[in-house]
């Protein structure tokens, strides 16, 4: 099986942490792990934002990058969902690389058959399920299970985990009173926890609800469930 990593903008350009971890896990499973460098934006920015005819060359740029593959894995539900659930409606040409691309849990648990992957990580972790993964991926509990199987780690059940953190891209920018309110709601519930870590598969979200809990002196620290997974 020939795989490839999308690294994602937000992650190339803010958590390259994320992507190292994604190889790390895989190649500890015996997967070998290629990184196309032509790959760009996979045009969800452009193409949420109502600019479809600038997202389409970035849709294909991304079939022609990754056509060679058997399997396209990314540690973000947001991008996965763009390409499995966006590009058939851009571009019907591009719908059959969506088949072929997996969020990371759903490659670890569907594909591969794994839950335990090796990791050791000691602390209370709650799991953020973000709106993507949860709604358009229906990721389910994949990645809770797989912190399940982290040795040492305890989940702590986050109440209200359903809810929407008010990220949503420019949602936060367009509607940030809205956003804001959504914000402190979670970052409440988080806290209530008593968790040191809120994991999510985005770190889009990890971003927003890390800020909101920095800014509040909350002592969680928000980290891509991928780096736990990579924790030996």
């Amino acid at each position: 099986m020939r795989v490839a990593l999308f690294i994602t903008c937000v992650n190339d350009l803010l958590y390259p942490q994320t992507g190292r971890a994604v190889v790390t896990v895989l190649e500890r499973l015996g997967v070998h792990v290629d990184f196309p460098q032509a790959q760009t934006c996979c045009g969800q920015m452009q193409a949420n934002s109502g600019y479809r005819s600038e997202a389409l060359p970035l849709v294909r740029g991304f079939v022609d990058t990754f056509a060679a593959y058997d399997a396209i894995v990314a540690p973000s539900g947001s991008c996965v969902a763009m390409v499995r659930d966006s590009y058939p409606v851009l571009d019907p040409a591009a719908a059959e690389i969506g088949a072929r691309t997996y969020e990371l849990s759903e490659f670890l648990i569907d594909i591969l058959g794994v839950t335990d992957v090796g990791a050791r990580f000691p602390a209370r972790v709650a799991y953020h399920p973000t709106c993507h993964g949860l709604r358009m991926l229906r990721l389910g509990d994949r990645p809770e299970r797989l912190l399940r199987a982290v040795r040492d780690l305890e989940l702590a059940g986050l109440p209200g985990a359903d809810e929407c953190c008010g990220f949503g891209g420019t949602f936060a920018l367009k509607n940030s009173g809205v956003s804001g309110a959504m914000l402190a709601d979670k970052c409440a519930a988080v806290r209530d926890t008593g968790a040191t870590v809120l994991a999510a598969a985005d770190n889009s979200c990890l971003a927003h609800i890390g800020g909101g809990l920095s800014r509040s002196g909350a002592p969680v620290r928000a980290l891509h469930y991928a780096e736990i997974l990579a924790a030996a």
